[in-house]
């Protein structure tokens, strides 16, 4: 029963009503959409977290990180280049594996997008949290962070969430001027802190240089379990194959632009690493037997009170250079930060909304869900749904288990889009490819693997709530969305 209710492709595009649009961009305008949707908490936060995870080897998971994402963001473009239409991969796996599996891979998204949204939301607090202790005006501890890191209610993670949704159901969008601001913002934080942590770097500090190892299967500690999470800071190279109808010549354009910018994140990645790593290393807190915590335990959160170390900051980038003696380019660090995370909050909960309202619009989920406002023409009720649900996730849970949680559903949307193309390629040959990937047979399953290696890096405690967040998925399929889909009850519009 998931692998029926195939919705044909054209059917697909006829119902969104999709309108040809101007192909206006080329290679260095693809490249720049990329590196600016990828930068994000991944690079200013998660450099704590792999440092738990793997130590100075976590040089390497960003390589690893790198490549699975190479290998998907291939698969991706192929079906975003036929299927240009609103609801990422569950739309594609609506036309290639059916309706169930549709479901599945859409209700995966809620983690990708929303959960991911949060777990942003949180990195962004750690860095205003550190901006108030330097300006002499420090929150009350118990509202810095959530109940696992020593907290009680991340008071600033919830109200910036709850701000951004506001926004979003006022219609209030970035223009491309703006965006352009933030994302230099962001490229310039992070050459500055390669300017100035650079010269501090001792040999000392990389040793010893594999203190975890390199995990086990669902270990989620070693450089495998630091690739699963450091996965996170490179979502968003999406965007580069999303505007593959919008690309002058793309079967040229895409692959540039998407391993273009995968390169240059690459390289800025492995510097700002190395430069943290580096100038004061970056060993991970054991317990009595020698085993690393998992970060975002409230274990860890003990082991680090007081500690300076750098796997226990929530602003590492500004907190190595505040440890350097140069308190106000830490600050400057910890200001862009706060300025430019915000902008990927908004674009993660402008996602998830866009999927649910898809969704709805197929029946599967309440019609009410796709209403749109009458005044601000958005769909304000889902987009207050999906906030609160959000702003809860940012003020109670850690940034490691977000992102982990939220890389369990984008690598599983990975894998269903890698083996999509291998299953059109084969049922429908002949359909217009503007991209088409090259080597797809080595591609391709390259791209399963890795995606698969991924998934299973991860930790059991995350795999646990995947599976369940599948399961539930699941129920609420059969209990509602099968029996009110358009394509099952014949209401579909042709």
């Amino acid at each position: 029963m998931l692998f029926d209710r195939v919705k044909p492709l054209d059917q697909i595009m006829a119902t969104a009503e999709k309108k040809s649009l101007k192909r206006q961009l080329g290679p260095v305008q693809l490249t720049l959409l990329g590196v600016g949707a990828i930068i994000g908490t991944g690079i200013f936060v998660l450099t704590a977290e792999a440092g738990q995870k793997a130590g100075p080897a976590m040089m390497i998971a960003f390589v690893i990180a790198a490549l699975v994402c190479a290998l998907a963001a291939l698969a991706y473009a192929e079906l975003a280049s036929m299927i240009p239409v609103s609801g990422s991969a569950y739309t594609y796996s609506y036309g290639v594996f059916g309706e169930g599996l549709a479901w599945t891979v859409g209700w995966a998204l809620v983690l990708e997008y929303a959960v991911a949204a949060g777990a942003v939301a949180v990195g962004w607090s750690g860095y205003m949290n550190g901006l108030l202790i330097s300006a002499g005006i420090p929150l009350p501890e118990v509202f810095r962070t959530g109940p696992y890191d020593g907290g009680l209610f991340n008071i600033l993670a919830f109200c910036i969430t709850l701000l951004i949704t506001g926004l979003l159901i006022l219609g209030t969008s970035k223009s491309a001027k703006v965006n352009a601001v933030l994302v230099s913002i962001k490229v310039a934080a992070l050459i500055a802190f390669i300017w100035f942590a650079l010269p501090a770097v001792q040999d000392e500090n990389f040793k010893p240089f594999f203190p975890t190892g390199w995990g086990s299967p669902m270990g989620g500690i070693g450089v495998l379990g630091a690739a699963a999470s450091i996965f996170f800071a490179y979502v968003g190279f999406d965007a580069v194959s999303t505007a593959a109808e919008e690309t002058e010549n793309p079967n040229r354009n895409i692959p540039i632009g998407l391993i273009g910018s995968l390169l240059i994140c690459t390289v800025f990645y492995l510097l700002v690493g190395y430069g943290a790593v580096g100038a004061m290393g970056s060993q991970p807190m054991l317990d009595a037997n020698g085993i690393a915590f998992h970060p975002g335990s409230p274990e860890l959160a003990a082991a680090c009170k007081g500690s300076e170390a750098l796997v226990c900051s929530k602003e590492p980038l500004a907190h190595v250079l505040r440890v350097l003696g140069m308190p106000g380019i830490g600050n400057m660090i910890g200001l862009a930060a706060a300025l430019a995370l915000p902008s990927v909050v908004l674009m993660m909960i402008y996602g998830q909304t866009r999927i649910f309202f898809v969704m709805s619009r197929d029946g599967l989920l309440p019609e009410a869900l796709s209403k749109i406002h009458e005044k601000y023409q958005t769909p304000h009720i889902i987009t207050m749904i999906t906030g609160a649900g959000v702003s809860l996730f940012a003020a109670l849970f850690p940034v490691g288990i977000l992102a982990d949680i939220s890389n369990s559903g984008t690598l599983f949307a990975f894998f269903m889009v890698a083996i999509g193309v291998m299953v059109l390629r084969i049922k429908q040959p002949e359909r217009h490819r503007p991209f088409r990937v090259k080597f797809v047979w080595l591609v391709c399953p390259l791209a399963v693997l890795g995606t698969l290696l991924l998934f299973l890096n991860l930790s059991v405690y995350t795999l646990s709530l995947f599976f369940g967040w599948a399961i539930l998925g699941l129920v609420v399929y059969y209990l509602y969305g099968r029996k009110n889909s358009h394509l099952g009850n014949g209401t579909e519009p042709a």
